[in-house]
C-alpha cells in the first residue's frame, strides 16, 4: 500500500492553509506533518532550503513554497483548474497570488502575530504596531473592494488560485478578532464570507479554531 503524501506545516499558516484549500478542492488525500514555521532541523532544512513552510513530499519527490506546489498539482491533477486558461487571465490571477502572499500576509498578519502567536509564546502584544497595521489594511481594502467589483471571484468566473490566495490571509485577521467593515467594505466583506463559507475553507477555518482556542 502506497504511502499517503506529506504537507510539512501547520494549519495557521496563510500559505499551509493556501496549499490544503487547493488539495481539498482538488480532493487529493495527503497527511499533514506538524512543523513549524522557526527553529526548523537541518532534515526538514534539507527538504526546505529557505526554511519556510509549507513542503510537499510524495515519495522521492520534494517541492517547497505553497504557489510552486499549487502550481504542480495542478499539472499532476488538472481537475477541477485552479488556474485560467486564458492567458489575460492568467496573468491577472497570478498578480493576485503574488499580492496576498507579500502584501496582504504583511499587513494583515500583524495582528495574528501579535495577539495570537505572542500569546502562545507567553509574550504581550504590541497594540501600537496593530492599531498601524488596520491603518495600513484600508487602502488594501479600497483596492480588493474595486477589484472585486461586482463579480463573484476575481479572475474569470470560476474561483480560482486568485481567491485561494487573496482569503487565506484574511482568516488569520479574523483569528486576531478583526474583520473586513461590511459598512465600507461591502463588497470584499460579502466576497470572505461567501469563500470562507466554501467547504475547502470552512473546515480547515473551524480546524484552525479549535487549535486556537476558539479564537
Amino acid at each position: 500500500m502506497s504511502r499517503k503524501p506529506l504537507l510539512h506545516g501547520v494549519g495557521a499558516s496563510p500559505f499551509v492553509r493556501k496549499t490544503r484549500v487547493a488539495l481539498a478542492e482538488k480532493g487529493i488525500d495527503y497527511e499533514l506533518l506538524p512543523v513549524m514555521p522557526m527553529g526548523q532541523t537541518e532534515e526538514y532544512l534539507g527538504k526546505s532550503p529557505l526554511g519556510k513552510i509549507p513542503c510537499w513530499e510524495e515519495g522521492d519527490f520534494v517541492l517547497p513554497d505553497s504557489s510552486c506546489i499549487i502550481a504542480y498539482l495542478e499539472r499532476a491533477h488538472p481537475e477541477p483548474a485552479l488556474y485560467p486558461s486564458d492567458a489575460k487571465q492568467l496573468g491577472r490571477a497570478l498578480w493576485y497570488e503574488e499580492y496576498a502572499d507579500t502584501k496582504l500576509v504583511e499587513v494583515l498578519g500583524t495582528a495574528f502575530f501579535n495577539r495570537v502567536v505572542k500569546k502562545m509564546l507567553n509574550e504581550e502584544p504590541d497594540e501600537a504596531a496593530v492599531a498601524a497595521s488596520l491603518v495600513a489594511a484600508q487602502p488594501i481594502f479600497d483596492y480588493l473592494e474595486g477589484e472585486i467589483g461586482d463579480g463573484d471571484v476575481l479572475v474569470g468566473s470560476h474561483f480560482s488560485i486568485a481567491d485561494l490566495a487573496v482569503c487565506s490571509p484574511f482568516v488569520n485577521f479574523a483569528h486576531a478578532g478583526e474583520s473586513v467593515d461590511a459598512t465600507r467594505w461591502p463588497r470584499l466583506a460579502a466576497y470572505l464570507e461567501r469563500h470562507h463559507g466554501r467547504p475547502s475553507f470552512k473546515s480547515l477555518i473551524e480546524e484552525e479554531k479549535a487549535v486556537l482556542g476558539g479564537r
